[in-house]
């Protein structure tokens, strides 16, 4: 494959995410209002679930090349986000003065991150027999 191969790939699943996050976070904020990061947070977490999944799924020899840059590079590069993370953990600290909350949003969001991310390679594990 080539490079300029792969960096289509990874654009197009990089656009595909980056929509996806953009749709989830507009929902969550709809849903749950402003008072918590959950649009990052919902896609970190579940971008570590589904590169669990991922992990475990491209490595069969049936699996494509392809599929690496376009799903693990491009689809979930551009649904997570460690950029936004750093900038909610930032507002919640100095703009709303909640460091607490700053900190506690951090953490949960690495202790759910790896939970997520090992419950997806388990189950990816037990899907590949």
């Amino acid at each position: 494959m080539s490079s300029l191969h792969s960096l289509l790939l990874v654009m197009f699943g990089g656009a595909l995410g980056a929509g996806a996050r953009f749709l989830i976070g507009g929902w969550l904020l709809r849903q749950l209002g402003a008072g918590f990061p959950w649009g990052t947070f919902a896609v970190n977490v579940i971008g570590s679930f589904c590169a669990g999944l991922l992990l475990v799924w491209l490595q069969r020899p049936e699996a494509a090349p392809w599929l690496r840059p376009l799903l693990m590079t491009g689809l979930l590069g551009g649904l997570t986000t460690y950029s936004a993370l750093m900038v909610d953990c930032l507002l919640l600290w100095h703009d709303m003065d909640r460091p607490g909350l700053a900190l506690a949003y951090l953490g949960l969001t690495l202790l759910c991150g790896i939970a997520a991310l090992l419950i997806g390679w388990q189950l990816g594990q037990g899907w590949r027999g």
